[in-house]
């Protein structure tokens, strides 16, 4: 049974766990009933948000995301923050969620009094990572949370949605540059705060460092995401937990340059017009596939198109006569 709006916030507000995780569930849901009540909860919970450090963390198959996360928030739990994971799960609108699946790989962090794990679904679009992500993060900032960290899995464009709503987006890496920086977008490069390569131990420290260098080096190929801040390239051992404590050093030193500019606070700015927009253009097609008419001719000029018959200019201009003539 749904509760009132203000019985949702004030739990999140009080910090209690299962009405924080009940809230996420609404925000999360499809039904009509439920996507009202979360946009309330959120319009209420706004003034609370906005004091959280924001950080995105992607990385390339096999780079440790979940050591690495687990062993940097467990750290940050050590130093009095609260940290919440949301890990973006394209898959979990199909498999209901993988909340067992990120608890098992962060065992110690997930028992942590302190910290907060929770998948994200994408819903299968991207769309889906933008509006439920960046809800999600506000209510956990709500709910005193001042770390926020958004694990991406690293597929396709998620990456570049991810760094446009955090403050400092780490891209994860390891040892083998070469072979790797084929692997990854030049676009997430763009966009990275810092570039880390993990697993800098045992026989793999003097490979890491290679690594570290070549990564430099591309870096520097390319125009800086911002003129008060230039990129790094860092090592760490999450099983050994060396070069964590310097991550954390390098994120606060990025903050208070960007505050310290006002950059920070143009970013938040920005960040707030392009979600938005973004907004408005998923209310708009929902509008336009909820048409009465558009519904009822849509599987026809599909049809049409796929054999020929038509061109997918007039199909798309035939769907938007209806709600040009609607209008009037």
């Amino acid at each position: 049974m749904l509760k009132s709006p203000h019985e949702y916030v004030d739990g999140v507000l009080n910090r209690d766990r299962l009405m924080l995780a009940r809230t996420i569930t609404l925000i999360e849901s499809t039904l009509p009933a439920h996507q009202e009540l979360a946009r309330t909860i959120v319009d209420l919970l706004l003034p609370h948000t906005g004091k959280g450090f924001r950080i995105g963390i992607t990385g390339v198959p096999g780079a440790g995301k979940s050591t690495y996360i687990e062993s940097f928030g467990n750290m940050l739990t050590e130093l009095g923050h609260r940290v919440a994971v949301l890990a973006i799960d394209p898959s979990s609108s199909r498999s209901g969620g993988s909340i067992l699946g990120d608890k098992t790989r962060m065992e110690r962090l997930a028992v942590n009094a302190n910290a907060f794990i929770r998948p994200s679904p994408s819903s299968g679009t991207l769309g889906g990572v933008g509006r439920k992500t960046r809800e999600t993060m506000l209510v956990c900032e709500a709910a005193g949370y001042d770390v926020v960290i958004i694990e991406t899995v690293g597929v396709g464009q998620s990456e570049t949605t991810v760094a446009s709503m955090v403050d400092f987006f780490l891209v994860l890496m390891i040892a083998g540059a070469g072979d790797e920086l084929q692997g990854i977008k030049k676009g997430v490069l763009e966009v990275a705060d810092a570039i880390v390569i993990n697993k800098a131990d045992g026989d793999n420290i003097l490979r890491a460092e290679i690594a570290r260098k070549e990564y430099q080096t591309a870096l520097h190929m390319l125009m800086p995401n911002s003129p008060n801040w230039s990129p790094p390239v860092l090592t760490c051992s999450s099983l050994e937990h060396t070069g964590i404590g310097k991550i954390w050093e390098t994120i606060l030193d990025h903050r208070k340059k960007l505050s310290d500019s006002g950059e920070m606070s143009k970013k938040r700015k920005h960040q707030a017009l392009d979600w938005m927009a973004f907004l408005l253009e998923d209310g708009l097609r929902q509008w336009f596939y909820s048409d009465p008419q558009v519904k009822a001719a849509l599987p026809g000029l599909r049809a049409e198109v796929e054999n020929e018959k038509t061109s997918p200019t007039a199909a798309a201009d035939t769907l938007l006569r209806f709600l040009q003539v609607n209008n009037r």
